[in-house]
């Protein structure tokens, strides 16, 4: 297999679209990142026009509406985005002998087991979100059977603020921290999936659906207690040590149902690369680490 030399990115002012910038030119590879104006999911007519002037290897299609509440507000807007845009894109890339990936959801999942579902397990979505990103998955792989549909949860990373980041400042302002406890997921840390992106598109010809996270799971308020518990070894000044338990039914903000248990399963993953996700917890401390610790 070649290795990566020009990837065109989707969703430039996103957590992955800036991680995938970030980390590929660190390697020596070109990114070129589109911003919503450049190409817009919404357009599809439009996309072919935006895309043809470049020459890459691969497109990351990293864009989408990723707030579930939104979609449920807006479904026309989350099908242009999530199911019609993505559809053109795949069309494109399959009538030019480009790779493509699309990212999707833990969300295409019900959420009603205790096991990581694996890529053959069935799909349920409850929500319009999942419904729109599963249906995005399927007309993806018809219309370019190459294609490599990615699904991924929880993600955070240093383009954009997120979980942990809310965590910390509530408990550094000492605020109350309250957090989710019967929702579970995988928080997975953009940097890591950069890299394993990498490594199937320089070293597989796998196409489909996959699962790439990072290893085990947890729930919001585990994973913010965690956060917690770190920041306090780095010696961060929290005024708040505490994450409280929430439950999904009393938490006000949320419009859309959310699927309870939806971890994923990365075998495959592992064995088409050799590769073993390392955990959530050591993502997160590696992140962490790097972007609060006054020594790295």
């Amino acid at each position: 297999m070649a290795a990566l030399r020009h990837v065109l990115v989707l969703g430039a002012t996103g957590r992955l679209g800036g991680a995938l910038r970030r980390c590929y030119e660190a390697r020596g590879i070109r990114v070129t990142a589109l911003k919503h104006s450049e190409a817009d999911l919404c357009k599809p007519e439009q996309l072919a026009t935006a895309l043809a002037k470049y020459e890459c290897d691969a497109i990351i299609n990293a864009a989408g509406i990723t707030d579930v509440d939104a979609c449920e507000r807006d479904p026309q807007q989350a099908r242009l985005a999530n199911v019609t845009g993505p559809e053109s894109l795949a069309r494109y890339c399959a009538a030019n002998g480009v790779r493509l990936v699309n990212i999707s959801s833990d969300y295409v999942f019900a959420g009603d087991t205790s096991m990581p579902r694996c890529e053959e397990d069935a799909t349920v979505p409850v929500n319009l979100y999942g419904h729109t990103k599963l249906e995005g998955e399927r007309v993806v792989l018809a219309a370019c059977p190459q294609a490599l549909v990615v699904r991924v949860s929880w993600l955070f990373g240093r383009e954009k603020p997120s979980f942990p980041d809310w965590i910390l400042g509530l408990a550094l302002a000492g605020k109350d921290v309250r957090a989710v406890d019967d929702k579970w997921a995988c928080p997975t840390l953009a940097d890591d999936l950069t890299d394993w992106l990498r490594q199937l598109l320089e070293h597989t010809t796998h196409s489909g659906v996959i699962h790439l996270v990072n290893g085990g799971y947890c729930s919001w308020q585990e994973y913010g207690q965690t956060t917690l518990d770190i920041a306090t070894r780095l010696g961060l000044p929290l005024k708040s040590h505490r994450v409280q338990g929430h439950t999904m039914q009393g938490f006000p903000p949320f419009i859309a149902q959310r699927p309870p248990f939806s971890a994923l399963d990365t075998s495959l993953f592992t064995r088409l690369t050799g590769c073993q996700p390392r955990t959530w917890q050591a993502a997160l401390e590696d992140y962490l680490r790097q972007k609060y610790a006054a020594e790295p």
